[in-house]
């Protein structure tokens, strides 16, 4: 009897383990976190050539009153909330799952369209570093 509780026991105990975790539904929480997931990384490969562009969210188009040009952005996005949608944050540092930022490059759980806005969209490598990111607490470095 005890040997056929021993393999659910063990699976029990493995799965209360996971739950700890931060949930990441869109994947990766199991992959390790790359440590040269940088804010300054994240702004100079995404947020600068991508976002923070005329009429998107740079200083005059401020869409959805969000600026992400270097010396703003970071600010303007961790622990801020959404303005889609107001209960869940821009970044929840250590939880991309949860962050509305996140959430906008993948299209999952979102309100309006997928950023980019018309594309092209963030490839995985771009999504990776930014999911890295907030995996590692969204620090500001």
């Amino acid at each position: 009897m005890l040997r056929k509780l021993l393999p659910f026991a063990l699976l029990l105990t493995l799965a209360c383990g996971r739950l700890k975790e931060p949930t990441d539904p869109l994947g990766g929480s199991g992959d390790p976190i790359d440590s040269t997931a940088t804010f300054t990384r994240v702004q100079n490969e995404i947020f600068t050539p991508t976002c923070a562009q005329l009429g998107c969210h740079d200083t005059l188009g401020q869409q959805q009153q969000l600026v992400l040009a270097p010396g703003r952005a970071y600010a303007q996005i961790v622990n801020a909330p959404s303005t889609e949608i107001s209960s869940v944050q821009r970044v929840m540092p250590g939880d991309p799952s949860s962050s509305y930022l996140y959430r906008k490059i993948t299209g999952a759980g979102i309100s309006g369209d997928r950023m980019p806005q018309g594309g092209p969209y963030l490839n995985d490598v771009q999504i990776k570093l930014v999911r890295d990111w907030i995996r590692r607490g969204a620090p500001n470095d």
